[in-house]
């Protein structure tokens, strides 16, 4: 039920029974990256790239697109659709929301005149509206939707109150306000993280942020913060710049001391746009764990940058009052196998279980901060293992000959270094490590790992 400034929910149970005086854990949905492409049975419309075997015969080796799609092409519409489908049949009365962290349009939509694009969109959002037709999706905007805001808002105005209606509007954020209960959403347009360091639509958002927030504090509520582009570098990156760094340094740093100020209440931030699955790690100026941020896979199969990935969907387990994350269960789609498939089915299935997958009983900055330090010992490289194959989302099943000593460090460094000048620090450690020590450099993958934690932890 909507009203002008608030969302009313039900007291989700076991198996969606309404109890009236214990709140028990309930369910919600990250979607992120969907990338749908409207071309599905032309290949000549930009979906093919010319390296796509990595052969000098590749302009001759392109073959038909699969059902389900192509690791090197975005999502058909009957990958969505199985998504849709697969969503719908798992934990459907017990979700509470949605959250649906942008890119909805192919890359290739850039040249597309806007009222397709927000056609598109359309078809996208009325698959939503079927798939969740008794709970509430709450999208953020990526850098590849259209910038229609008004129009936008309009779509979406099912699932958005008239408040945040108005903001969303004004610059694309906005805010969900739960009656009754501890925990708000917060919705941000990363896309204004971009902007130059005065520019004022970026400053309306900060501003607005810190009333929020603010307000939050003072009532002894608690928020979780949701974006498509997360802070901090891209972890997959190769050499010492950063390459995948969205924010600039201004906005990057205004975010991470806008998380230590109110890390008391922000008790989650989701994230897309990097197509991989993985976490970052923040913290105070103590240099103690303080809170974190968890990034979902894409439900396109392609990638801009290093390989490509299976398609993902993520289901997290939270407590509705306080918004404490207690699990999440992974779910991937094996794209070749999908599009072999004699019946012409694709068979989502569970990737893995966070809890059980990482031996970790709870999702907080400390646990989150010892999983990170268990990728770098030489002790535990087959936490590494599991982290590597899931990055990925089970597109290589070797981490080992896919990720030498300095391609674990980076991804250890994009999840403890979320500032950009700490990020570099992290990585130039680990080279001077490697020039000043050839027994490093004859070490076993993950060694180096172990002994740079050591040597370069701020």
């Amino acid at each position: 039920m909507k009203s002008k400034n608030v969302i009313m929910w039900t007291v989700c149970g076991e198996n969606g029974r309404i109890l009236d005086t214990v709140i028990a854990a309930c369910y919600f949905w990250h979607i992120t990256d969907i990338h749908y492409y409207a071309h599905h049975s032309d290949a000549k419309k930009g979906c093919w790239r010319a390296d796509y075997d990595g052969g000098s015969n590749a302009r001759n080796q392109r073959r038909s697109m699969g059902q389900y799609g192509d690791y090197s092409c975005d999502a058909p519409w009957e990958l969505i659709e199985s998504a849709a489908k697969t969503m719908m049949s798992r934990q459907n009365d017990n979700v509470e929301f949605v959250l649906w962290t942008g890119d909805a349009l192919s890359h290739n939509a850039r040249k597309l005149h806007e009222n397709v694009k927000l056609q598109l969109l359309q078809n996208l959002t009325d698959l939503l509206r079927k798939t969740f037709s008794s709970q509430f999706v709450f999208p953020a905007l990526g850098h590849d939707d259209p910038m229609a805001k008004k129009e936008l808002g309009r779509m979406w105005s099912r699932w958005l109150p008239t408040d945040s209606m108005h903001t969303f509007a004004k610059g694309g954020y906005y805010m969900i306000e739960r009656k009754t209960l501890k925990l708000q959403i917060v919705v941000l347009n990363t896309n204004l993280m971009k902007k130059s360091d005065n520019d004022d639509e970026a400053a309306e958002q900060w501003k607005w942020l810190h009333t929020v927030l603010e307000k939050f504090q003072r009532n002894g509520e608690t928020v979780y913060l949701v974006g498509h582009m997360p802070p901090g570098s891209d972890e997959r990156q190769r050499g010492f710049s950063p390459a995948h760094s969205v924010y600039t340094d201004y906005h990057n740093k205004k975010y991470l001391e806008l998380v230590r100020k109110y890390a008391d209440i922000i008790v989650g931030q989701f994230f897309g746009h990097l197509h991989s699955d993985t976490f970052r790690v923040i913290y105070g100026t103590s240099g103690r764990p303080v809170s974190w941020a968890l990034l979902a896979p894409s439900i396109t199969p392609k990638r801009t940058t290093d390989g490509a990935n299976n398609p993902g969907l993520r289901i997290y387990k939270f407590d509705k009052d306080t918004g404490q994350v207690l699990d999440y269960t992974q779910y991937y789609l094996d794209l070749s196998r999908a599009n072999s498939n004699s019946k012409g089915e694709a068979e989502w299935t569970v990737e893995y279980n966070f809890s059980s997958y990482y031996g970790i009983t709870e999702i907080t900055p400390n646990s989150l901060h010892q999983l990170a330090d268990k990728l770098t010992s030489v002790n535990h490289n087959t936490f590494f293992d599991r982290y590597y194959t899931a990055n990925a989302v089970r597109m290589y099943s070797n981490p080992q000959t896919g990720c030498d000593a300095n391609c674990a460090h980076t991804h250890y460094c994009a999840i403890t270094r979320v500032d950009y000048q700490e990020f570099a620090n992290c990585l130039k450690t680990a080279a001077s490590a490697l020039a000043s020590s050839s027994s490093l450099i004859r070490a076993p993958n993950f060694g180096l790992c172990g002994l740079v934690f050591v040597i370069s932890k701020v």
